[in-house]
């Protein structure tokens, strides 16, 4: 779709160029008649592994969004605890691991300063790594023990797109190797979550060939000064890139929360001056109760915003009949199991983003203050 197409700034493009991203990332590390994922660049033993107590996360800005969607998918195929650190924070907590643990380091352009000594001092303590960057021959994939590279090509502008979306497809596709190691994983629903990984790409192209329809959100809304973005479990952290993405290039206020938090405070915040996007999908196609219990909790929670005179913007699933009723506004997502669908939801939050940006007249690719690597603790 990006090949066809003429941009008018590197953001719009690379968003466009997901799908090929997604593409490059997943299907040279899958076999789906073996059930089995393929990672022949982590230089660790399967029995060391399989013996893994704990797992930890460290990263800095959107790369740390993508971590937090890896807690949830590490957890649930893997069986592994997980804890999620800020890069720039990690030295400072004394972080108690060691052997027998893994650290999982993510950084788009493999220099992040704060992730780099953050690895040397995960080393140092004994633990194993694995770093998770979209540039060969980094200085954190040459110190690591393993890594996995995500194949999303050159990141031109600041704020990062096609390298979030490779970065989660690259946890989600560890999460299934731990798992099929530990054998926690069957066969079966290996078979299953490659297929749906596949399937991706295709499913991302739906969502940017409706495009138009975002634009013509962001044309009611690019004069808002601020905004709050909500979703619940693995969608908390989209919420939160969400809203990182339209701070970033657009210089709008933002805020990313927890769904259920926000009677914990932001609750105040709420009437018809400020706008909430909330993530509402669901996953009913897998029998998935706890995706179904999560996305009621969420129904309720709109309705009580509603009251409160909220402008709500919903992401749901496709099918949904629920959700237009209550939501001002409705994109919709393809179906796809719920561990995966951070992947997507992000897309139109960053169209969204783009849009609104391009309509204030600000430079997208280069907002002030940012830079492509943060090479300075």
């Amino acid at each position: 779709m990006a090949e066809t197409r003429k941009f008018p700034h590197h953001l719009i493009r690379e968003i466009f160029e997901q799908p090929d991203a997604l593409r490059r990332t997943i299907a040279p590390r899958v076999s789906q008649a073996e059930g089995r994922v393929r990672l022949d660049e982590i230089h660790i033993s399967r029995e060391e592994l399989r013996a893994l107590r704990r797992i930890n996360i460290v990263a800095s800005g959107t790369s740390r969004h993508a971590g937090m969607t890896g807690q949830y998918m590490l957890q649930e195929l893997a069986g592994v605890p997980v804890d999620v650190d800020y890069a720039s924070e990690f030295e400072y907590r004394n972080p108690m691991i060691g052997r027998g643990e893994l650290s999982i380091f993510i950084t788009q352009s493999g220099e992040t300063a704060d992730t780099t000594a953050s690895q040397r001092e995960a080393r140092q303590k004994g633990s194993r790594t694995i770093a998770i960057s979209n540039v060969e021959g980094s200085t954190i994939a040459r110190e690591a023990d393993g890594f996995i590279y995500t194949d999303a090509g050159p990141e031109i502008s600041i704020a990062s797109t096609k390298a979030f979306t490779a970065q989660m497809a690259c946890l989600f596709l560890f999460a299934l190797y731990l798992g099929e190691i530990k054998e926690k994983v069957p066969k079966a629903l290996a078979q299953h979550y490659i297929r749906e990984l596949l399937a991706l790409p295709e499913k991302t192209e739906t969502i940017l060939a409706a495009s138009d329809k975002v634009e013509k959100l962001a044309e009611l809304y690019y004069r808002v000064d601020d905004f709050m973005f909500l979703g619940r479990a693995i969608h908390y952290p989209i919420a939160m890139d969400g809203a990182l993405k339209l701070k970033e290039v657009s210089y709008i206020h933002a805020e990313g929360y927890p769904t259920g938090e926000a009677k914990h405070g932001p609750n105040a915040m709420i009437d018809f001056r400020l706008p909430l996007v909330l993530i509402a999908t669901c996953d009913r196609n897998n029998n998935d109760a706890g995706s179904v219990a999560r996305y009621q909790q969420s129904v309720s929670n709109m309705e009580g915003f509603k009251k409160q005179g909220a402008t709500l913007i919903a992401l749901a699933t496709e099918g949904d009949t629920i959700v237009p009723k209550i939501a001002n506004h409705t994109i919709f997502i393809p179906a796809v199991p719920e561990l995966l669908s951070p992947i997507l939801e992000i897309v139109p939050l960053q169209l969204f983003a783009y849009y609104v940006a391009a309509k204030r007249g600000l430079d997208v690719d280069h907002p002030r203050n940012l830079v492509k690597a943060v090479t300075l603790e």
